[in-house]
């Protein structure tokens, strides 16, 4: 169906010419120029070509990012993704589908479509009207400023839930331990795995000591539950892992935007929460892309709560090491989507 103002964009993964899978909500927290291309008429998508070629310094990927979904295989066997402007090989048409540019009888009604940082509808048009929509481009103001208001990401910040000794004792085990690298969660068929990548760059250490598992869990259970309760309406009843994590300026640390409970094995997730365990470092704050460049860092022994699905980032550590305790929070319908997925691939544990 196509697109009102304000509504949000459908979701998808697609190929591009450099990545497999690109995950187009990722993409969130500039302005997205889509240009849905026909298959059949060659001369319209070339004037729309020849349109976004003569606006390329626009594309900078920090307040704007242009796709280009092209069904035609020559074009796409052509097609070099290169910074600020990608191309989505939509050789199938399913992308083209979900937009309403393509409908099942084939017939080809191809646009220009304008979505705000957070992926919602600005303005559509007629390939056509290309001039007008780069126009209306340039005029745009700032992301951060698009709502015309000031926006605030939608997420609890909780000081006083880990006294000042539990930090240091959380602090002392990474210390001891050193971490490992680890990676992220990536879906391969019906299995969710982890796999390593540039985008996130940490070092992690489990906490197996079971005394001091309970003695944090009492911490949540009676100091930050109530308040999630009572802000976000959800009621904890479980908690997936207990890791110290360290963000080090040294390792170049970092964890790009991503969500936390898009792929199968992480569907259950309701909740991410971190609680910062010192202050003596600079960057690594947590972003929210869709709500503007604004950045959140709670106190030490503060927990800065929000839901999975929110896009989000830890911002390059620039000096010192950022210790931090980083758990999932889900309940018991969660516990049995987790529960239906270990079935499905033999699994009882989260991926």
């Amino acid at each position: 169906m196509r697109l009102t103002p304000g509504e949000p964009a459908p979701w998808f993964t697609a190929p591009t010419p450099s990545n497999p899978e690109f995950v187009f909500d990722t993409a969130a927290g500039r302005y997205v120029l889509l240009a849905l291309l026909p298959a059949l008429d060659k001369q319209a998508g070339g004037a729309a070509l020849q349109a976004l070629a003569a606006h390329r310094s626009l594309f900078d990927d920090a307040r704007l990012s242009a796709f280009v979904v092209v069904r035609d295989p020559e074009t796409a066997a052509t097609a070099r993704d290169m910074r600020g402007l990608r191309w989505f090989l939509d050789l199938d048409g399913a992308v083209s589908r979900r937009f309403g540019t393509l409908d099942e009888a084939g017939v080809e009604t191809p646009i220009w479509l304008v979505l705000d940082p957070a992926l919602r509808m600005l303005a559509q048009a007629p390939l056509a009207r290309a001039d007008a929509v780069f126009e209306y481009l340039a005029a745009l103001p700032a992301p951060a400023e698009h709502a015309g208001v000031p926006l605030h990401a939608p997420v609890l910040i909780a000081p006083r839930i880990f006294e000042p000794e539990v930090c240091r004792r959380l602090i002392a085990l990474h210390q001891a331990d050193g971490g490992q690298f680890t990676g992220v969660m990536r879906d391969a068929g019906a299995r969710t795995e982890l796999v390593m990548d540039e985008l996130k760059r940490r070092r992690d250490v489990v906490v197996r000591d079971e005394a001091l598992q309970a003695a944090l869990r009492e911490r949540l259970e009676r100091r930050l539950f109530p308040m999630i309760q009572r802000y976000m309406m959800f009621t904890p009843t479980r908690i997936e892992r207990y890791i110290v994590s360290c963000y080090d300026a040294a390792d170049g640390a970092v964890f790009h935007p991503h969500r936390d409970s898009t792929t199968l094995g992480t569907a259950h997730r309701k909740f991410a929460c971190s609680i910062n365990l010192n202050d003596d470092f600079e960057g690594g704050d947590l972003r929210f892309a869709e709500f503007g460049s604004r950045t959140y860092r709670p106190p030490p022994g503060g927990a800065v709560v929000f839901s999975a699905a929110l896009l989000h980032e830890a911002t390059p550590v620039t000096a010192g090491r950022r210790y931090a305790f980083l758990p999932f929070f889900h309940d018991e319908a969660g516990a049995e989507v987790l529960a239906a997925y270990g079935r499905r691939v033999g699994r009882s544990e989260p991926a």
